[in-house]
């Protein structure tokens, strides 16, 4: 035949061009017959055309798959061959590729913050911080970790958080009361700096607290144990009843002592919930709000009890000390929430 002048084939060399592959592997897949071209110029040139083109796709697309040459002649043999499907799978797969390396770049740019702080990590900040970084995909969502400031891993933050920690575990090593000043005062710094670091976002909290329960290598990375959580908990609670026992005589402080600590991983998902259904713009006489409001003073008069000049007291306690407050990511806006719902709910 003459020499084909179409521009709508393209000689072995264009084509091995155009899709990166090389002449050579072209020839193989002729030989084997995987891929064989549908024409050939005067002078012998092979001539790819359209469909020439399109088989070479799904070639490729198959062969990014982990398939053989083998099975891929075989599976390309069928008539009803599903290439749509596979061609979502290549999307979905370029998808995740996509992802990992957005995942690569934020962490890159962190890490290029820590630097440019002037702080160098050793080698052992490094895989801390990597593997904690690992930690937190499994427990949010990329969203979500946009808005974490734990999620950052910057070398003040991480600096700060071990220095607390060597101080409390030194406290604990001294055999220190949690209810010592010091005890107290370092559970008030340490509920501030989670605060923050969460985002005052209860249910950030809640996750963060169930990841270092269920993760030895977080504990291993942070040097936040059990037994650690449980002294700086004691201590927090120490330091909210030296706030109570000027509002509270000496009974009802011992009521608050014994139920002080009852029922936290309750609260803590309560908190997250009322949280979550403010944020939704929720009214505060909805159903679901009642029955929020309800849950709470449930909870609330298992650890206080139901005298009402207690509760009055408690009421002024909270109005005359902001500090009562922090740590517990509870605001007064929550605080008048509930209480408009519960109203609503009797």
């Amino acid at each position: 035949m003459k020499e084909h002048r179409d521009r709508a084939v393209l000689k072995i060399g264009e084509l091995a061009t155009r899709t990166g592959l090389t002449v050579r592997a072209l020839h193989h897949y002729d030989s084997i017959g995987l891929l064989t071209p549908s024409a050939r110029a005067d002078s012998g040139y092979r001539l790819y055309n359209r469909d020439d083109v399109a088989r070479l796709h799904q070639i490729q697309a198959l062969r990014r798959f982990g398939m053989s040459l083998a099975d891929i002649a075989t599976f390309l043999a069928s008539p009803d061959a599903p290439f749509a499907d596979i061609v979502a799978q290549q999307i979905d797969a370029l998808g995740r590729e996509i992802a990992q390396a957005s995942a690569l770049r934020d962490k890159l740019s962190q890490l290029h913050r820590q630097l440019a702080d002037g702080d160098e990590p050793d080698l052992e900040a490094w895989l801390s911080a990597l593997t904690l970084m690992g930690l937190y995909e499994k427990y949010f969502t990329k969203d979500e970790l946009k808005r974490l400031p734990f999620w950052q891993q910057d070398a003040r933050r991480n600096s700060g958080w071990s220095t607390l920690v060597g101080q409390i575990q030194a406290l604990m090593d001294q055999g220190v009361p949690t209810s010592s000043e010091q005890a107290r005062e370092l559970s008030e710094r340490w509920m501030l700096m989670l605060e923050r670091d969460t985002a005052a976002n209860p249910d950030f909290v809640r996750r963060l607290g169930i990841m270092m329960e269920v993760e030895p290598s977080a504990q291993q990375h942070t040097g936040v144990t059990p037994q650690l959580k449980h002294y700086m908990a004691d201590a927090f609670g120490e330091h909210k009843l030296a706030l109570y026992a000027r509002y509270l005589d000496v009974d009802e402080l011992e009521r608050l002592r014994a139920g002080i600590s009852s029922h936290v991983p309750e609260w803590m998902a309560l908190i997250a919930a009322v949280h979550q259904h403010m944020e939704s713009g929720a009214a505060p006489g909805d159903a679901t709000s009642q029955e929020l409001a309800r849950e709470w003073m449930t909870l609330f008069r298992i650890r206080i009890g139901d005298n009402p000049a207690t509760l009055a007291k408690i009421r002024h306690a909270h109005e005359q000390e902001p500090r009562l407050l922090t740590g517990t990511w509870i605001t007064p806006a929550m605080l008048d929430f509930i209480r408009l719902s519960y109203a609503a709910a009797v």
